[in-house]
């Protein structure tokens, strides 16, 4: 079976952001309602950008279920 493609049958409506914070570059995943739910800190711009493309990718491949269990989100 494939997975190119493959979509959850649950719509995520988990986003992602990268911002320059006080301390650095960082990453914030957000849940449905836009309240920041991890937070990422990261050595460059480089690194927050290539974590963000990782979590935008399992915002579109995982359910809402798998994604908060992924990265320990609380439901």
């Amino acid at each position: 079976m494939s997975v190119s493609g493959a979509q959850p049958a649950e719509p995520n409506h988990y986003s992602v952001r990268v911002r320059r914070g006080s301390q650095g570059w960082e990453v914030e995943v957000l849940d449905p309602g836009g309240a920041v739910v991890l937070t990422r800190p990261c050595a460059s711009e480089a690194e927050a950008r290539t974590f963000a493309s990782t979590v935008e990718q399992h915002i579109h491949w995982l359910s809402p279920g798998k994604f908060r269990e992924y990265y320990r989100l609380e439901a």
